[in-house]
């Protein structure tokens, strides 16, 4: 089969072995494939990023020797089935899947693995107990955006919102636009978006973002204070400090650029008592100054990945129409245009999501 290959740091569309489904698993062919943020810190920094989930105990692991098909962000078609297998997906049914396969004690990332090649290609294996199929007749590519949304409503779930929460999202790259997604999505509101590049924050307004800032004009937490909190409301007050007098409304910050310096940046500007989740996956060393978080009472939380109910619950909203995230695909290429579009999404004005779709 046909694959775009990292090999000796390039990538290059080449032909490659077709996968065989083993015990439990399922061959299917790709219909359509998002490109990830981390399959571009993967591709420029892999060595690096390796090392930094090792540290952090995560399972993400492959030879950079050999081959590897990256891609985990997809919809396919069912082609054949294992031996073993339930056989509950006829062939030809359009599926989606957790990019998770467990053989054993041994963890499996489709699009990170040498053994399981990713959506950049097409063919992949699949474990079926995590394939699911997609409903109605919900396109491909809008498909294939369940589940950087998944990671996004997954983040939206670690903040515990009540719905009298006033959200901040600062960045509003393709996973701050779907953190705005789901928000307004679950009637979560006013937004107020935050991000230097004049596309992104037309793309903010697309999905729903009702204040949408320049930051090097005026701080987000500025339009917070005129959308959540009363009158004379001092964010940098000893009344707000001590929790005196009228009080706002709670503010909850989505930190999605992951970068040194914006958790501390969050923390220093933002109302106290502040909820501030952390998204953007920072792959360099930070530092905070504790006394000023105290002093806040600031609560923060880290997010990363999902469950299957939430990868499940965002694909039958996208397929209801609850959840609108089409605002988010900005291009469109196939195997052979691959290349430019990770040269492309290197500069934050260019793209928020670009599929990789298949004849």
């Amino acid at each position: 089969m046909k694959a775009v290959v990292m090999r000796d740091q390039q990538l290059l569309v080449d032909e490659i072995q077709a996968p065989t489904p083993g015990q439990g698993e399922v061959l299917v062919k790709t219909l359509a494939c998002g490109i990830c943020g981390s399959d571009l810190h993967m591709f420029h920094h892999c060595e690096p990023v390796l090392a930094t989930f090792k540290r952090a105990n995560l399972p993400i692991d492959f030879d950079t020797k050999q081959d590897v098909v990256f891609g985990h962000e997809f919809c396919g078609e069912v082609l054949d089935h294992g031996p073993g297998s339930d056989k509950k997906l006829k062939v030809g049914t359009k599926v989606c899947s957790l990019p998770f396969v467990i053989r054993g004690d041994k963890f499996h990332h489709v699009g990170y693995s040498n053994q399981y090649p990713g959506g950049y290609g097409e063919q992949m294996v699949l474990a079926e107990q995590m394939v699911m199929p997609v409903p109605g007749d919900l396109p491909a590519d809008i498909a294939a955006l369940t589940e950087p949304l998944t990671v996004a409503a997954h983040a939206v779930n670690r903040a515990q919102l009540n719905g009298d929460e006033v959200p901040v999202v600062i960045g509003c790259g393709p996973i701050g636009l779907a953190v705005i997604a789901i928000l307004k999505s679950r009637g979560i509101g006013p937004v107020v978006a935050s991000d230097f590049s004049p596309k992104r924050r037309v793309l903010a307004e697309k999905l729903g973002a009702d204040i949408v800032v320049n930051p090097a004009e005026q701080s987000p937490y500025q339009s917070w204070l005129q959308v959540a909190a009363p009158g004379g409301y001092d964010i940098n007050g000893p009344m707000a400090l001590l929790g005196l007098g009228p009080q706002p409304r709670p503010c909850v910050v989505f930190e999605c650029v992951g970068i040194p310096g914006m958790i501390q940046q969050v923390i220093q500007n933002a109302p106290p008592r502040s909820r501030l989740i952390i998204v953007g996956m920072c792959m360099e060393s930070d530092k905070i100054e504790p006394a000023v978080a105290i002093a806040k009472e600031a609560i923060v939380n880290f997010s990363f990945g999902y469950t299957g109910e939430e990868f499940c619950q965002t694909l039958h909203a996208l397929a209801d129409g609850k959840l609108d995230a089409a605002p988010l695909i900005t291009g469109k290429v196939e195997m052979s245009g691959v290349k430019g579009a990770f040269d492309a999404l290197a500069k934050p004005d260019e793209h928020a999501k670009i599929i990789v779709t298949f004849d």
